[in-house]
């Protein structure tokens, strides 16, 4: 059998990954390949937390642009992460994988509310747990969300899967086709420099704890697993 590099991991997906080319909602088919993805690494033994977003369905930021109040906003955009950690644990319980839903806000006929030790020990009996609702206060993102989380369960790598996006460039590739491809950073580059890879906040988390992110491409089929096995693609950042 194959060894993975890491054994317990973070698994950071943006809510427009679920859109897929569809730009909103949630695209059945993006959501059964990510599944399919995560159940070929759950069968290496790795033990899996997710992380998802809610831009998707919802962007805090663009509530408050409309005048919304900030707090209200990414209420709002917690209960979108919701909804999407959901349609994970169905995606993945159809595939035979045990999930557990655990939220930061309260709402029990749907989900268990998060406890540190609970959480472990879902991992240590081999079931993925989905974290849903952020950190359940508002100003904070899911990146920092993906940081903290990491920290607390002891994760040994942030894998931050984007859509269509192979790694941390110094400008746009998208607009930029002149974009530089970094193949490996350090927390203070992106603190410094003023990559848009997460949030100052979230950086900061994982710089203080020495927890590695990895940011590649999750459109192509196969990416997590290659990343789990220690296989180099996309772009690793450090603490130092």
């Amino acid at each position: 059998m194959t060894t993975p590099k890491y054994n317990r991991v973070v698994l950071k997906l943006s809510g427009e990954a679920l859109a897929g080319n569809d730009g909103y909602g949630i695209n059945s088919e993006v959501l059964n390949s990510i599944a399919k993805q995560i159940k070929e690494i759950v069968d290496l033994g790795v033990q899996v937390a997710l992380v998802v977003g809610g831009g998707n369905i919802w962007r805090g930021i663009s509530g408050t642009q409309r005048g919304m109040d900030r707090a209200t906003a990414d209420y709002m955009g917690m209960l979108a992460t919701v909804m999407n950690s959901l349609a994970l644990q169905d995606a993945l319980e159809n595939m035979g994988i045990p999930t557990r839903v655990q939220t930061s806000i309260e709402m029990r006929q749907v989900a268990e509310p998060y406890i540190r030790r609970r959480a472990i020990r879902h991992l240590e009996k081999g079931r993925v747990i989905i974290l849903a609702a952020g950190n359940g206060t508002p100003f904070f993102s899911t990146d920092t969300t993906s940081a903290l989380r990491a920290a607390e369960i002891e994760a040994e790598v942030i894998l931050m899967a984007k859509n269509n996006v192979d790694g941390v460039y110094d400008s746009d590739p998208r607009t930029n086709p002149e974009a530089k491809k970094y193949e490996t950073l350090t927390y203070l580059d992106l603190l410094n420099q003023g990559l848009a890879v997460m949030d100052s906040t979230a950086s900061s988390l994982c710089m203080d704890n020495n927890i590695p992110l990895i940011v590649f491409n999750i459109s192509e089929e196969g990416n997590i697993r290659r990343v789990v096995l220690g296989e180099h693609i996309g772009t690793t950042v450090r603490g130092n």
